[in-house]
């Protein structure tokens, strides 16, 4: 059966996207170039996602993201500098990641929600600011010292198969795992540390929140404290 991705939106939701949509631009400026090495599709083949960047009399990159879904083209805000991006759907195709590169080490992530005028931003703020909140808020993290460098966000690989292969047994396209590292910078009393490497959590797509479920909780033991480079 054909899910339909819009039956669960609230009603605010939708007018908040419709009232977004009539304010974007028809497409990218005529100054940014597609660079279809990076053009990903959705399972269902309906929704492509197309990069867009320019660059500037020093050779810096300005990189736009637009999904295409029939005769709808939407902008995957942020505008990002200096490095494309990675994309990944849920298996439903109602649900979209971006993971963004940021620098050495550092990467951030966004989630955008299929709207009736495409995909739209699912979140107010990245899902990776959002995930190092959650992080702060438990327990595990009042056992390190507080990553200041590598601040690095990522989602866990089988987004498209509902992670089978760390063994669990989720509803189709519910949930994606993201995970966190992070490190301490070198001073004069200790090295450069990496504090937090690989913390796991989930984030449920349809109450919008975090938890860390059993499955996790002995990778995540090992995955903070000092670990000294």
């Amino acid at each position: 059966m054909k899910r339909n991705c819009l039956a669960s939106a609230p009603a605010l939701f939708l007018v908040c996207v419709i009232g977004a949509a009539a304010a974007e631009p028809a497409g990218p400026p005529t100054d940014y170039k597609i660079d279809p090495e990076y053009t990903s599709t959705s399972p269902d083949g309906a929704t492509i996602v197309e990069q867009y960047a320019k660059t500037d009399a020093d050779g810096n990159y300005t990189w736009q993201f637009w999904a295409r879904r029939g005769d709808k083209l939407t902008l995957l805000k942020p505008e990002q500098q200096d490095y494309a991006a990675g994309f990944r759907f849920t298996n439903d195709s109602c649900w979209l990641v971006c993971m963004q590169k940021t620098g050495s080490g550092e990467a951030d992530l966004y989630l955008y929600k299929l709207g009736p005028d495409g995909f739209v931003a699912a979140t107010a703020k990245p899902l990776s600011d959002l995930a190092w909140a959650y992080f702060y808020s438990r327990p595990d993290s009042r056992k390190i010292m507080k990553p200041d460098f590598h601040i690095d966000a990522e989602l866990l690989k089988g987004i498209d198969e509902n992670y089978r292969w760390i063994g669990v047994d989720w509803p189709d396209s519910r949930y994606i795992v993201v995970t966190l590292s992070g490190d301490v910078s070198p001073n004069k009393r200790h090295g450069q540390i990496r504090s937090v490497r690989g913390w796991r959590c989930r984030y449920d797509l349809q109450k919008g929140a975090f938890d860390v479920p059993p499955e996790f909780k002995e990778h995540n033991v090992k995955a903070v404290g000092p670990d000294t480079e």
